[in-house]
């Protein structure tokens, strides 16, 4: 009586593989618009052929379904986590260095070649008249706006520093999240897959995860064969490093931490204090090579490789933050050594010579005074006050221990002196006192503007430009560099929708090539019925 009703059973698989296949396309519909869903598919085999009785052969037994598969390129995924840590990287450094550019504001009405421009100028006006009390209260005033200049610069780029430093705060605290879902996710999919499923939609989940933080870090992610189960399957394990130690490691997670830098720990001399190191929680040393992390790491620190006297500690080798402010430190220290002492570094060592001081402020008479040695630049005691002559000397007075009290001053402390804050008039013009129509320091001192010999780029205004136009370079190459990783991105990401993205039509096509496979089965469970419902008549009525 059972091989009667065989071809019933054979219908009514057909019947259930169509409505499987149905419900697959019902959800890859579902999910079209789903970030990182990969369309699924039926595994639809022919189900095990029955011998027959009399020996002439098999018979088919129709179909059934023995899973459902997730197209998924497992290459394309690979090589997406590689490109996007040089596209996170690249994108950071494209957005803080048009920040630096922003700030510079060059060329502008108000940067530095226009402020530098006016100080010079009303010298220049000075030299014509140099009794003056107007033209002396403009030098005065000029002087004092190219200092706050410096000040004002060098105190956004530490309130970058700043803002960087929490930025790499918030960035290792998602990467700590990412790695805690991620395994998360591992042990469902591994539960799951234990009883010959396929955690499809968890995989996707999780590779969605990864490739945020592809581009958080360098990381690599991958299975690995660690044995055997029962029934003879790999026993896969899923694995993210980050230069070679395991982040995710399956089950178990080796967070990041962050520590604060002790005060006689900076990398640079010009970082702000309380500057965060990112380690392993476990103590260990982490080597950021990529991603957002390295790119925000390179900018707060980076200062093309410099060694920290004080303790040894080499920056990165990549121009950050500390890298312009160093700079902005030696053209004021510079400047002011070369304005008021006269001092120009003709043999470009860099270093102390004694013959090498020449005509400077320090050696002239103000306006109806016989006091000279007054010093036009100084900086800001520990009271943000402007420092006299006295007191920035601080009892300095062989050559050599006067050119080296310069390296006190910065470009966040460069003043105008207190001397000439309190009185315009002990602005020096005459080499001898009580000449007044005397302005051989004066023109000493207006020179300074053109002296190519002042920096080893050239005269001030060279410096500057010559900084102005690294920062240029540097910003174009991340821009050159961050566009071209987009490019490539995008190429992967369109071959990754192009293999497993959902098509509406080819889903569209395969509703109805399975609704017609479901109807035909129905139909044959019908005609089967009706064949049955004639036999059964005819042989008992």
């Amino acid at each position: 009586m059972g091989e009667a009703f065989f071809g019933l059973n054979v219908a009514v698989r057909g019947l259930f593989s169509a409505q499987r296949s149905l419900d697959i396309v019902n959800h890859n519909l579902n999910n079209v618009n789903t970030p990182g869903y990969s369309r699924q598919q039926a595994i639809q085999v022919a189900s095990r052929p029955m011998a027959l009785a009399d020996g002439t052969g098999m018979l088919g037994t129709g179909s059934e379904v023995i899973g459902v598969t997730r197209i998924r390129d497992e290459y394309l995924d690979f090589k997406y986590w590689s490109e996007a840590m040089s596209y996170g990287e690249w994108g950071v450094k494209r957005e803080i260095l048009s920040d630096l550019e922003i700030l510079f504001n060059e060329p502008s009405d108000s940067g530095f070649t226009a402020i530098m421009s006016n100080f010079f100028d009303s010298l220049q006006e000075l030299a014509k008249d140099p009794g003056s009390a107007a033209v002396r209260s403009l030098v005065r005033q000029n002087a004092v706006t190219l200092t706050r200049f410096f000040n004002n610069l060098a105190t956004k780029l530490e309130e970058m520093q700043y803002d960087i430093n929490h930025r790499i705060q918030t960035k290792v605290e998602e990467i700590n999240s990412l790695a805690l879902q991620i395994q998360q996710l591992n042990r469902q999919i591994y539960i799951t897959e234990l009883s010959e499923n396929t955690a499809n939609d968890m995989r996707d989940q999780r590779t969605v995860l990864v490739d945020k933080l592809s581009k958080l870090i360098n990381i690599e992610a991958y299975e690995v064969v660690v044995g055997y189960t029962p029934d003879g399957r790999e026993d896969k394990h899923f694995v993210i490093t980050v230069s070679g130690k395991a982040l995710v490691d399956h089950f178990t997670v080796s967070t990041l931490a962050l520590e604060q830098r002790d005060a006689g720990k900076k990398v640079n001399r010009e970082d702000i204090p309380g500057l965060y190191e990112v380690k392993w929680a476990d103590g260990n040393k982490l080597n950021v090579k990529g991603g957002e992390l390295k790119g925000l790491l390179d900018m707060r620190d980076g200062n093309e490789g410099s060694v920290n006297p004080d303790n040894g500690l080499v920056s990165p080798n990549y121009k950050g933050i500390p890298y312009y402010i160093k700079k902005l430190n030696e053209f004021v220290r510079i400047f002011a050594r070369a304005f008021n002492e006269g001092y120009i570094d003709l043999d470009g060592d860099r270093g102390f010579d004694a013959d090498e001081f020449g005509t400077g402020h320090a050696s002239g008479y103000g306006h109806n005074s016989d006091l000279s040695g007054i010093r036009f630049f100084t900086m800001t005691g520990e009271s943000r006050q402007p420092l006299s002559t006295s007191d920035f000397l601080d009892g300095a007075s062989e050559p050599e221990d006067i050119y080296d009290v310069y390296e006190k001053i910065t470009a966040k402390n460069f003043s105008v002196s207190a001397d000439i804050l309190d009185d315009y008039n002990l602005i020096a013009a005459s080499d001898e006192a009580g000449q007044a129509s005397n302005i051989n320091v004066l023109n000493a001192l207006l020179a300074l503007r053109r002296n190519a010999d002042m920096f080893s780029e050239g005269a001030p205004e060279d410096f500057m430009k010559s900084l102005v136009t690294t920062m240029g370079i540097d910003s174009q190459q991340a821009g050159n560099y961050s566009d071209n990783q987009k490019i490539v991105i995008d190429q992967i990401v369109n071959r990754r929708l192009s293999y497993s993205g959902v098509s509406i039509d080819e889903e569209m096509a395969n509703l109805v090539k399975f609704q017609h496979a479901y109807n035909a089965a129905a139909k044959m469970i019908q005609t089967i019925s009706e064949i049955y419902e004639t036999l059964i008549n005819e042989l008992f009525v």
